[in-house]
């Protein structure tokens, strides 16, 4: 499994050279995310020169996105925009990007291997044969569809580039218009990775604008979503079905006995996501009026929903937590409460059991009516060193 990364700038990863196997020219790559298991990887890559390859077959599933310069497939001239897949083990056709040509480029459940052929019309070697048909598209040329379900707030826009229709994987780009904002935390039973190629967006874990990226296994929570002037564009990626599972007003806390550490001296037994707002660079106030927008429409389309509370502010409803439980126990007779869930309805039934029941963020297939898997919780600080933000008031 790749591991998580959540919102870097592209600008802080290291050059290497580019590793495209069976190619003629010159080129370097930035691994924003790499699963060493598997050679499944996501990358930004740069053409130096012209850079051609004949027909052959790729060891794994792959996509090339053009952000700028222009590449061929098979002849066909493609510009910015252009989208490639060709599935594991497929033929494809001889394929050029010109000089100074910048892409994203995936690899997805194999290596960067490729076996080149004579011939397309040759068999593909039998150790790779795959199923499906290469897809060439002009993803500029396409039109904007809105969202099927946007979520708490219409304004998202997306143009599927890539649908496997027996794993559910796909690719696409989302638009979101400035405005568009959601106040819940989410959790999903896929992975989601996202570069941005046009825009900005702030949300709980940092700043979302040009060149960030991230990769978030499955269950892990984000969210509080808002964006900014001009709305934002990402290529966005998910191995399955997307789900959202949605949490509000969250909170975490944790403690222990501090022994040799602590400010100035003084020991710091706990902190919660409210103490981590304190002090941090607050919301804007068009911000956080988007924000508090979505809490009404949600209203209006008569769902449930509670006030949104900027982290730092109000009641510490940690605190009210644990308050409540201890009221419990005590009522009780010092019998432990009923924590109103019991533990394995909250996994999937496949968690104790498969291949990879070590592997919480791995993602596994869902449908309605089956356990919502407990959340995976991050408090991964977001500091990037070309921009020089550290930002994120956690979770």
């Amino acid at each position: 499994m790749r591991p998580h990364v959540e919102v870097i700038q592209e600008n802080d990863y290291v050059w290497h050279a580019a590793e495209l196997a069976g190619g003629e020219g010159r080129a370097s790559e930035r691994r924003l995310s790499v699963d060493e298991e598997d050679g499944s990887s996501s990358l930004r890559v740069d053409f130096h020169t012209a850079w051609g390859r004949g027909p052959g077959a790729h060891h794994a599933d792959t996509e090339y996105y053009v952000l700028e310069g222009s590449m061929s497939y098979g002849g066909r001239e493609i510009g910015k925009g252009g989208y490639v897949h060709a599935p594991k083990g497929v033929t494809v056709e001889a394929m050029t990007f010109a000089e100074g040509t910048r892409i994203l480029h995936y690899r997805e459940f194999g290596d960067a291997g490729f076996d080149r052929l004579d011939d397309v019309r040759a068999p593909v070697p039998g150790s790779v044969a795959g199923r499906g048909e290469v897809i060439v598209l002009d993803s500029d040329a396409m039109t904007w569809d809105a969202v099927p379900n946007p979520g708490p707030m219409p304004g998202l826009f997306i143009k599927y580039l890539h649908v496997d229709p027996e794993t559910g994987f796909y690719t696409r780009l989302v638009h979101a218009q400035q405005g568009w904002t959601d106040h819940r935390l989410a959790h999903h039973p896929c992975y989601e990775e996202a570069y941005t190629v046009q825009g900005h967006m702030e949300y709980n874990f940092g700043t979302l604008d040009l060149g960030t990226y991230f990769f978030r296994p499955a269950r892990v929570k984000h969210g509080h979503f808002t964006s900014m002037e001009g709305g934002a564009t990402w290529l966005l990626r998910s191995d399955g079905e997307l789900f959202n599972w949605y949490t509000q007003n969250e909170w975490v806390r944790w403690g222990g006995e501090a022994v040799n550490w602590g400010p100035e001296g003084r020991m710091r037994y706990s902190q919660s996501s409210h103490d981590l707002g304190v002090g941090t660079p607050a919301r804007s106030a068009q911000d956080l009026r988007d924000l508090r927008a979505s809490v009404e429409f949600q209203r209006s389309q008569g769902e449930p929903d509670d006030d949104f509370v900027q982290h730092g502010h109000g009641t510490d409803t940690s605190i009210t937590a644990i308050a409540k439980a201890l009221d419990a126990a005590r009522l009780q007779g010092g019998h432990g409460p009923d924590w109103g869930s019991h533990a394995p309805t909250l996994e999937h039934p496949d968690e104790r059991s498969d291949g990879h029941a070590h592997n919480w963020g791995r993602g596994r297939s869902w449908k309605q009516g089956d356990p919502v898997p407990a959340p995976i919780l991050s408090s991964l600080p977001v500091r990037s060193r070309s921009a020089g933000r550290w930002a994120g008031d956690g979770m």
